[in-house]
């Protein structure tokens, strides 16, 4: 009995054709599921780290808005205060934050730079913002701001390295705020989705 190698060929290329769809479609079913599992146990997803930079007015609202909200929805937050960042956790340092109107164009009402380097335009501005558009928007004080972050569990790091450097010491940080090096923040950021620089 003669075979016809032909068809022969044609049921082996019909066979190899519907073993590679299926290997091709339970691959794809383990990598979806792995990716869907990998998000549902990964803990980084719910981690934000910011560092604080800054200690003017302006610049302490940012962290501490983003941290209060992020902390609100339930995540894990962590601020790192460093070089003029640390005035924001500084005792009494939140109410004394000012806002300077040199360089600063973005203002709501922006000065020419001449009259900006005024004698007592720095307060002036401060007090313009704090009275004509925070106060007037109901935005709450960073006083405030700091207080809803310690309540909802943010945690406040003080930088060692610019401590020590301005003369600041643990004793002059507001209550909560722990002390800590770069790594003790680069530990927690690096197991963090969201990682902020303001």
């Amino acid at each position: 009995m003669a075979l016809d190698i032909s068809q022969n060929s044609n049921v082996d290329q019909l066979v190899r054709e519907r073993v590679d769809a299926l290997i091709t479609q339970r691959f794809n079913e383990l990598v979806a599921q792995q990716i869907a599992d990998a998000f549902k146990k990964d803990p980084a997803q719910n981690k934000m780290a910011i560092i604080a930079s800054k200690g003017t007015l302006d610049m302490a609202y940012p962290p501490l808005i983003l941290a209060s909200a992020a902390a609100a929805m339930g995540e894990e937050v962590e601020i790192f205060f460093t070089f003029y960042g640390l005035n924001i956790v500084r005792k009494g340092g939140a109410k004394h934050l000012q806002i300077a109107p040199i360089a600063n164009p973005a203002m709501p009402v922006p000065l020419p730079n001449i009259l900006g380097m005024l004698p007592g335009m720095t307060p002036m501005a401060t007090w313009m913002m704090k009275t004509q558009f925070f106060a007037k928007h109901h935005v709450a004080p960073i006083e405030d701001l700091l207080q809803e972050c310690m309540d909802l569990g943010v945690k406040f790091i003080a930088c060692q390295m610019t401590m020590d450097v301005m003369g600041i010491k643990a004793s002059d940080l507001i209550d909560g705020v722990e002390v800590g090096g770069a790594a003790t923040f680069i530990d927690f950021a690096n197991q963090a989705h969201v990682s902020l620089f303001i």
